[in-house]
């Protein structure tokens, strides 16, 4: 069994390291929020995870079945046109989104037509 001394010294390490790391950012932001490329980040970033999810979400719904494909571009079309209509919300578009491709791939919509 290891010395009461010796397990006081590791946690104190442990302790001292996991604070220096997790007070870092914090000690950064203040030269951050000043930084030109940190403000475009903040603009393109969103566009760009919405982009990628629509990518992903596409080549996933058109391989797994073809016969989706144009219910997959609708719903990645209403999904762009919330985000840009409801302010830029991330998670309300993607939502909302995601919502209108699972109720339609789920609708027989030739059923509901006849």
């Amino acid at each position: 069994m290891p010395d009461t001394g010796y397990i006081l010294a590791v946690c104190g390490v442990v302790f001292a390291i996991t604070l220096g790391l997790r007070a870092l950012p914090f000690a950064a932001l203040k030269t951050l929020r000043e930084s030109a490329l940190v403000k475009a980040l903040a603009v393109w970033m969103p566009v760009g995870i919405l982009g990628i999810l629509a990518a992903s979400t596409l080549r996933g719904a058109i391989l797994a079945d073809p016969d989706t494909a144009a219910v997959a571009c609708l719903a990645v079309a209403v999904t762009a046109a919330t985000h840009l209509l409801a302010g830029r919300r991330t998670l309300l578009s993607v939502g909302v989104g995601t919502a209108i491709y699972v109720v339609l791939v789920n609708v027989d919509l030739t059923s509901a037509l006849a």
